[in-house]
């Protein structure tokens, strides 16, 4: 069975500049409602792009070693730790300590043990050179200023063979139905501003060959596609629009998007569309994901 790869220390005095500022989150005030809905993501859900190359490996690699970046509450990170097998490990790293706790109840349901979990930066992955077989993020670029920064890093960390992942949303291609007042403010204003606003990108699935290339792999070690969401089937509506009133409209960031400038008033209304249109049978939702796999 792999051991779990040993972090490194950081060398305080590298003179790089500092990674930008990343927008926080306090799990522990999560509704338990919230964990649901993002635990209903999985690796053959979210990483499906993935999983041909992830099989083959295994098959010439048993101990197949696999960090997961930005894994939150860890249901992906899970899956792909029952997938790599016994004998293969997990590393799941996110900015939050406060999500770990969650993270390793979700392994324990899944019934994994080949998982470790632990607080890392994703400008500054803190493992050695050529350490994980696998290196895979899931809608973690698109909320980051320099998303090809944090490539560079995981291509640094991922050994010669390996490859890289990443799938992220391209907020410009979401469609929804039916057109509530409430819904189209949210869709053409309210959630670009709430990425932009803090340094991510409205169309970030459609950049990442293009961010690829800008972390230094060569268009002949990229694999691209796109995938997605689509959201019509009572669960998966109520799961989505769950977690956009109690993230985005919720307690959470309610007094940040008072201070950027959004009236109580339209948060309110946002919130009515999103519980009017989950329980709407003529309700749809879909939105385009990019994908990349990055031989290195």
């Amino acid at each position: 069975m792999s051991e779990a790869p040993q972090s490194r220390q950081l060398d305080q005095e590298t003179g790089n500049t500092p990674a930008p500022q990343h927008t926080k989150i306090d799990w522990s005030n999560l509704p338990e409602n919230v964990f649901k809905s993002m635990e209903a993501r999985t690796a053959s859900t979210c990483a499906a792009y993935l999983l041909p190359t992830l099989k083959e490996m295994k098959a010439e690699n048993p101990q197949l070693t696999l960090l997961d970046v930005g894994a939150g509450s860890g249901s992906i990170s899970a899956e792909f730790a029952q997938l790599v097998g016994p004998n293969g490990h997990v590393t799941a790293v996110d900015l939050n300590p406060g999500v770990i706790p969650r993270a390793k109840v979700v392994a324990e349901q899944w019934r994994v043990s080949n998982i470790s979990f632990q607080t890392a930066d994703a400008y500054k992955l803190a493992f050695d050179d050529e350490t994980f077989d696998i290196v895979h993020c899931h809608q973690v670029l698109v909320h980051c200023k320099n998303p090809w920064e944090i490539l560079r890093e995981m291509l640094r960390v991922t050994k010669l063979g390996g490859v890289v992942a990443a799938r992220e949303g391209d907020l410009e291609t979401e469609v929804m139905w039916p057109p509530l007042p409430g819904l189209l403010k949210f869709h053409h204003d309210f959630e670009v501003k709430l990425i932009t606003d803090r340094g991510g990108h409205k169309n970030a699935g459609r950049q990442l060959l293009s961010w690829a290339l800008r972390a230094g792999a060569k268009r002949d070690q990229i694999t691209t596609s796109f995938g997605t969401w689509t959201y019509t089937e009572p669960e998966d509506r109520k799961m989505w629009a769950t977690s956009m009133m109690e993230v985005a409209l919720g307690p959470m960031l309610r007094e940040k998007n008072v201070k950027a400038g959004v009236a109580e008033a339209e948060m309110d209304e946002m919130r009515e569309a999103w519980a009017e249109w989950m329980n709407l049978d003529e309700a749809v939702m879909a939105q385009l994901h990019g994908e990349v796999v990055i031989r290195k």
